[in-house]
């Protein structure tokens, strides 16, 4: 009996100090609410703290001139470049820095050696070639650098970056010019699959050739970091400046051209046909066909042994690349934006329609319009989506997917994946063509904004477009998942886990949030337009971001970038308890009454109830002389001198105290604990007794008090029967059971033969084939 009583006195000591504990945590001050400063940059005369650049703000610029020649027999890039290097920097440099991405496909790169897997992962080809070795011999092959007038200038190659020694310091103000030469091997997108390269057609023995990071280009030199030169392990992106391109771009002479930039020799390389339709197409309301698809079929079979060089101009863009095939079908619509016309153009082989042809362009000119509306008026000249079976950016010009099935048909989810990425990848050339962040450092400042603006502009195509990212519930999964398979979005983009979800998802998420819940659209819609003018052609920070959003609409969102920005933490807001009050109207004649029911419930118990049928009678019944003043006395009963009373009370009360009073207000105190830990604003919906309802927004400063656990009274005019919170699923709340009163059991789904059924479109027959073979059936 002892040692039970031991046991006992031990379990209840363990379950005391776990509730102790639990207490203890909730009433641990986290700081949710505190200012992020000790998080950001100092601001200076660079970068205010107003999130707007400084009044002595600069960045560096960087010219090209270019000679490029794609060699179609043996996929190969030859070129040669001068770069005028503009140093508007206040410090003396002494060497230049250079990003050779093409590095990253060097046989020895930090790439495949630092690349991580497991025999017990699922193995693929690709995986395994990974692990044996592509055999590729990629990378820059850097010929000379030398000094405009030709003398030798040392350089030193680390990796996927090259220093360049200057004979003398370039000095504040200065300018200077140099040459690179260089060649490499372009790598086959289908073995090797990177942003640029070339995919080849064994129907009909021609290549598709997607031409970027082509050149040595200059890294970024600022005033927050000095030189960015992490080195590029595939991931991070791009930081480079801006400068103006001159670019001589020698192809097969059957070959057409998409590029960044505008054409200058268009009489040299393209028909007068080819002159007149692009003239019409500027004035067109619809996409015009340049180049047909029987033009490009017809030159699929003569592959031509000549050259022709295309001339290019691109002035104020950080980056330049283009495409090359025979097999391109082109069509362009000129589109009005900011009172100029902009050229939106598709260039395509035959194996991509009908789905380019009915839908690229039109996709490219409305995300102009949308875009422009968002952030600022699309500045360059033309807009290109060309398709080659990936998803990738450049100023002007964009790579991109979407292929149907051989016999033209598609299912939606080609259609609508085709649509997003030809938005999102258009998109690109306002984050980060325009607005110039360091992808290299931060992913998220370029795809996170971008994908959320990507959703404004899908949900402006089609009413009930199917957004994959935007919405605050689907990003629920990520965010209620393993927290070691995580990372705060301020991660580096090279330690990044579950990258699309941390660099896309959660930040278009978070932005959609704040536009819609937090902040407001009106206030949100101001604060971000200006971003996106203050840091147009610049080279925006995290901290820049975050203080021009706070800047211009006067809230305050430092719990807001700490919670979703710089923790795992996920939204759970539980309705823990619900108590129902009414006020005490003092009149006797409604108060006596409650008292009275409450009485009786309490008198009520088990032994009374079967007492009258076991107990005939009690002593009092058999014994009227027992009974006195009190077995017939009613202390509820109402008296003159209660309704006096009352009476005079009432008269005692000013005519806003007598609307109090009358108003029959109902009281409900609810209980709400974050179990998720990102404070959120709390969104109730009020389900009333006689079928109506409201929705009640309480901002998310109620938890800075306590970040864990508040209580609120709240005062409805009518009875409810039922409290739901977020009831639109705007917070991206991961457990959704703990926010009904009265607790709703909602019975999960499940599937019968769940593994023999495909998601619509995924695989096998779509529904377009099928409507088609059922039709071909038809008597």
């Amino acid at each position: 009996m002892i040692k039970r009583w031991a046991v006992l006195a031990l379990v209840m000591s363990a379950s005391l100090t776990a509730f102790a504990q639990e207490q203890q945590e909730e009433n641990v001050y986290k700081r949710k609410f505190e200012q992020l400063d000790s998080e950001l940059r100092s601001p200076n005369v660079y970068r205010t703290a107003s999130g707007a650049p400084g009044h002595q703000y600069w960045q560096q610029r960087a010219d090209y001139d270019i000679e490029v020649t794609l060699h179609d027999d043996t996929q190969r890039i030859t070129g040669k470049e001068t770069i005028t290097y503009y140093n508007n920097s206040p410090d003396d440099l002494h060497y230049l820095w250079l990003q050779l991405d093409q590095n990253m496909r060097a046989i020895s790169s930090d790439t495949y050696s630092t690349e991580t897997n497991s025999i017990e992962d699922k193995m693929t080809i690709g995986s395994l070639r990974s692990i044996i070795g592509y055999g590729f011999d990629g990378g820059f092959k850097i010929q000379k650098v030398t000094e405009a007038n030709g003398s030798e200038l040392p350089y030193t190659i680390n990796k996927t970056m090259m220093r360049v020694d200057l004979a003398k310091p370039l000095k504040p103000g200065e300018k200077m010019s140099f040459n690179v030469e260089w060649w490499y091997n372009i790598n086959d997108r289908g073995i090797l699959s990177d942003r640029g390269g070339y995919e080849y057609f064994p129907e009909d023995g021609n290549y598709l050739y997607t031409i970027a990071q082509w050149f040595p280009r200059m890294a970024v030199y600022s005033d927050f970091q000095g030189w960015q030169h992490k080195q590029f392990l595939g991931r991070g992106e791009f930081a480079l400046p801006f400068g103006n391109y001159k670019v001589r771009i020698t192809v097969p002479s059957d070959h057409i051209i998409a590029a960044t930039g505008v054409l200058q020799n268009p009489e040299e390389v393209l028909t007068k046909e080819q002159q007149q339709l692009f003239a019409k197409a500027r004035t067109s309301s619809k996409p015009v066909i340049i180049v047909s698809q029987k033009d490009a079929e017809k030159k699929e079979k003569t592959k031509a042994k000549d050259t022709k060089t295309w001339v290019y101009h691109a002035d104020s863009v950080r980056d330049f690349a283009f495409g090359s095939s025979r097999k391109y079908i082109w069509d362009a619509m000129g589109v009005e934006v900011g009172g100029k016309t902009v050229m939106a153009m598709s260039y395509y082989p035959k194996e991509a329609n009908p789905l380019y042809e009915q839908y690229s362009t039109e996709a490219v000119a409305h995300t102009l319009r949308v875009y422009s509306k968002y952030t600022v008026p699309y500045p360059y000249p033309v807009a290109i989506s060309v398709e080659a079976s990936n998803g990738m950016e450049y100023p002007m010009i964009c790579f991109n997917y979407g292929r149907p099935a051989k016999d033209g048909t598609y299912s939606e989810r080609i259609k609508y994946g085709m649509i997003s990425v030809i938005i999102h990848e258009v998109g690109h050339n306002f984050f980060p063509m325009i607005v110039n962040s360091d992808e290299r450092q931060w992913t998220w400042m370029d795809e996170g904004l971008n994908t959320f603006v990507q959703f404004l502009a899908e949900q402006e195509w089609q009413r009930d477009y199917p957004s994959s990212r935007g919405p605050a519930h689907k990003i629920v999964p990520y965010m209620n998942s393993a927290k070691d398979t995580q990372r705060p979005i301020m991660t580096n983009s090279e330690q990044v886990l579950q990258f699309g979800n941390n660099a896309y998802g959660k930040p278009a998420t978070a932005l959609n949030i704040l536009r819609e819940t937090v902040m407001g659209r009106e206030l949100f819609d101001f604060a971000f337009k200006t971003y996106a003018q203050r840091w147009a052609f610049k080279h925006p920070t995290p901290e820049d971001f975050f203080r021009t959003m706070e800047d211009a609409s006067g809230v305050d969102l430092d719990w807001y970038w700490k919670g979703w920005f710089y923790t795992t933490d996920h939204v759970d807001i539980a309705l823990d308890d619900v108590k129902y009050f009414q006020m005490n109207t003092q009149d006797p004649r409604v108060e006596n009454v409650l008292k009275q029911e409450l009485d009786q419930r309490n008198a009520n118990h088990i032994a009374r109830t079967r007492n009258e049928k076991s107990v005939p009678k009690t002593a009092v019944e058999n014994n009227p002389a027992l009974r006195d003043f009190y077995n017939s006395y009613n202390e509820f009963a109402v008296s003159k001198q209660d309704i006096a009373s009352y009476e005079q009370y009432r008269k005692s009360l000013s005519k806003e105290e007598l609307a109090i009073l009358d108003a029959k207000w109902h009281f409900y105190e609810l209980t709400f604990r974050n179990n998720g830990g990102l404070v959120m604003p709390i969104v109730i919906q009020w389900n009333y007794a006689d079928g109506t309802n409201e929705v009640q927004y309480i901002p998310a400063e109620i938890w800075r008090q306590n970040e864990n656990k508040v209580t609120k009274v709240f005062a409805r005019s009518k009875p409810v029967e039922t409290i739901v919170l977020d009831p639109w699923r705007e917070t991206a709340d991961v457990d959704e059971d703990n926010n009904y009163w009265p607790a709703q059991d909602r019975p999960s789904r499940f599937e019968l033969f769940k593994q023999q059924q495909a998601p619509r479109g995924s695989s096998g027959t779509n529904p377009m084939q099928r409507s088609n073979s059922e039709r071909s059936r038809r008597p």
